[in-house]
């Protein structure tokens, strides 16, 4: 009797798209949050009077949201990729796994940082 192999690790060996996808999504959750949260910033630390807060928070979120999207996207990126090769190693699905994938996903993140 063959040996019955996870969906996730069937998922993350026969589609590579999943780290992509992981990634899109962190990218896009990055790039709405910190759409609010520049925005907002920009409109607190512009000079006073409506029109100037409108482009102060227009301005700031431009330059900065997209960022927050990019780095939001590196994590994901990481973190998928662990999370499959730590399937894939321990060739089972648990707790473990995303545990130790945000661990390792932490410590890149932290050494490219450096």
């Amino acid at each position: 009797m063959p040996a019955v192999v996870p969906h996730v690790l069937i998922h993350c060996l026969l589609s590579p798209w999943r780290i992509v996808d992981d990634a899109g999504g962190a990218f896009t959750m990055g790039l709405i949050g910190g759409s609010l949260f520049n925005a907002v910033s920009g409109a607190r630390h512009a000079p006073s009077g409506a029109n100037r807060r409108a482009l102060g928070a227009l301005v700031r979120l431009k330059e900065r949201a997209p960022v927050l999207g990019g780095q939001f996207a590196a994590w994901g990126l990481c973190f998928a990729s662990f999370d499959c090769t730590f399937a894939h190693l321990r060739q089972k699905e648990d707790p473990w796994n995303s545990i130790m994938s945000g661990a390792a996903a932490g410590a890149v993140m932290a050494a490219r940082s450096e």
